[in-house]
């Protein structure tokens, strides 16, 4: 495994702590032990350490070593913390997931969506309307809108499979940034069409305005989530 590369690392120690190869409050094989099992240098190991540290998986002790502390909390959990997918959830929750597009069409951005999206005027978008569902429930329906001008030759399938995955491999672009804004409100009459709301009057509005690597916002997305199926996890650190 000679010149191995930190994420490799990382997502191999990631695996083997979800899968409690190595288990909550348990520490990570030494320093030395794992730099000649991944045959890699002390930097290496320590960048991948270093993210585990900050995706919340591990905690450093000076003088002790790497204590586990990532819990399955056995509940869907959407990393609130992090740029991850609907498809991305989907399979690391183990669960069997589809995304149905009822409306996919390309708007130029007027005063009124502008004013709502924050999108400059005149910028062509694609906008979209998309069900989520999961174990065959529709459980979120997300609103869309992607910049033309960065997510060049976005179709109808892709968006039924994965729009970042077409973003990150096909055209380079990653989403870096993303802020969010959590808020409840009432079912609307789209919510009560589409949505098993499972008796619940309300819905989870997640609002999100994502940035690429240049700092150009690319994507404006509200997504109304299930009270029943929503867990939201965040993780932070005390400086």
């Amino acid at each position: 495994m000679s010149g191995i590369k930190y994420e490799k690392i990382y997502e191999d120690l990631k695996m083997k702590i979800e899968q409690n190869v190595y288990h909550y409050q348990q520490f990570l094989p030494s320093e030395n032990t794992l730099v000649k099992k991944y045959g890699c240098s002390r930097n290496t190991l320590r960048r991948a350490i270093g993210n585990l540290v900050d995706d919340g998986y591990v905690q450093t002790k000076q003088g002790k070593g790497v204590r586990v502390i990532y819990q399955d909390f056995g509940k869907n959990e959407y990393m609130f913390g992090e740029t991850e997918t609907f498809k991305e959830f989907a399979i690391r929750n183990h669960k069997k997931h589809r995304t149905e597009v009822i409306v996919f069409e390309e708007l130029v951005v007027d005063q009124n969506l502008h004013e709502h999206t924050r999108f400059p005027m005149g910028v062509e978008v694609y906008h979209l309307k998309r069900v989520r569902y999961l174990e065959g429930n529709p459980v979120i329906m997300d609103y869309n809108y992607f910049r033309k001008d960065i997510a060049k030759g976005l179709t109808l399938e892709i968006a039924e499979d994965s729009i970042y995955e077409f973003l990150d491999r096909e055209l380079d672009q990653r989403a870096v940034t993303a802020k969010r804004k959590m808020v409840v409100e009432r079912t609307n009459e789209m919510d009560d069409k589409y949505l098993n709301l499972d008796g619940f009057n309300s819905v989870v509005v997640v609002t999100s305005h994502v940035f690429n690597a240049n700092g150009v916002m690319f994507e404006y997305t509200i997504s109304r989530h299930t009270p029943s199926n929503f867990v939201f996890f965040d993780q932070t650190q005390r400086k």
